[in-house]
């Protein structure tokens, strides 16, 4: 790409962590085109007017943390879109395509939970993880949260797989960014824990200590956590990647996603983003899906409460045809 005397407007909310991901990409940008301006435009959208709204039972419309972004990108506003790639529905307005999508991060899910001693006074120990270093206390698990404990969480996958586990579990929506999450969970007595994605704690500098404890700028203090594996809680389809979101056929842009590109993580999630468009395509489905490259293989993991009951099975294919391994899963999830 030669150098354009006029900025590339990269576009994102306006949330920490949207402008952290944002800044992943305006670096990288940078570093492989220095001579060229980027810039970064702020554009809100109908999901961050809507954050007292429950995210689950079809409440809100799909893409509401894309649209308005979308509608920049198509009016020659923006340029590059930035999105968590698990908020970009698998069906994108005419003359948009996904162009790239960064190296993943830690796919998995964080539980974060208040007042760590109260807890542990009130569970099963022999739930709890093993510590490998003297001194330090258990770290909780979903499996020994006292009995009745309420969830906060407006996501249904997470829900759905924290009731397949615990039935007895209370799961009520919360909404808001993560600061805002963290600090219900600090201060609202009536929580207890809520699910986070790692990815998006290590974006915002927020980290697990060895002793358990969560620390980070503006993370209330008291605050435990526990990484939860993929077989305890399977990621949502894209999670941990940053989607790039292009006009079709602009060829300074392409070139652009070229260089931003993973190949890797892009044929991972182009299999898990098939699946989903095959499940009904929407991100608020109780649906997971994640996919591994392993060789010249791809092996993906999936589970639908669709039916009311978890169904889940396991499904591998050629690395190179990464669609159809996708609605394969779908498939034999739905049959």
């Amino acid at each position: 790409m030669g150098t354009i005397s006029s900025p590339i407007f990269i576009a994102t909310r306006g949330s920490a962590l949207a402008l952290a991901q944002a800044n992943i990409v305006l670096a990288q940008c940078r570093a492989a085109w220095p001579e060229q301006s980027f810039e970064i435009k702020i554009i809100k959208t109908t999901g961050d007017n809507l954050q007292s709204a429950s995210l689950s039972g079809g409440e809100l419309p799909k893409g509401l943390f894309t649209k308005e972004i979308e509608e920049a990108l198509l009016r020659n506003e923006a340029d590059l879109a930035v999105h968590s790639l698990k908020d970009l529905p698998t069906e994108l307005p005419a003359g948009l395509r996904l162009g790239a999508v960064t190296e993943r991060a830690d796919v998995r899910d964080v539980l974060v939970y208040r007042d760590l001693d109260y807890l542990i006074s009130h569970v099963d120990h022999t739930k709890l993880t093993q510590q490998t270093r003297r001194g330090y206390r258990p770290a909780m698990t979903l499996r020994a949260l006292p009995g009745g404990a309420t969830v906060a969480t407006s996501s249904t996958r997470r829900g759905a797989q924290a009731l397949e586990q615990r039935p007895d579990l209370k799961v009520v929506p919360v909404r808001g960014n993560v600061g805002t999450r963290l600090k219900k969970i600090a201060e609202q007595s009536e929580l207890d824990v809520t699910i986070l994605a790692a990815a998006g704690l290590e974006r915002l500098h927020v980290r697990i200590t060895p002793a358990g404890q969560l620390e980070g700028e503006g993370v209330p203090p008291g605050l435990g956590a526990t990484l939860l594996s993929v077989g305890e809680m399977l990621p949502c389809v894209g999670q941990a990647a940053i989607g790039i979101e292009i006009r079709e056929s602009d060829s300074r842009l392409e070139a652009i996603c070229a260089k931003l590109n993973h190949a890797e993580t892009f044929a991972c999630v182009t299999a898990e983003r098939a699946f989903l468009s095959a499940m009904g395509g929407g991100c608020q489905l109780a649906v997971a899906a994640y996919a591994q490259l392993l060789g010249q293989e791809l092996v993906m993991r999936g589970v639908s409460f669709l039916a009311g009951y978890p169904r889940r099975g396991e499904v591998r294919g050629a690395a190179d045809s990464p669609r159809q391994l996708g609605a394969k899963l779908a498939a034999s999830l739905a049959s």
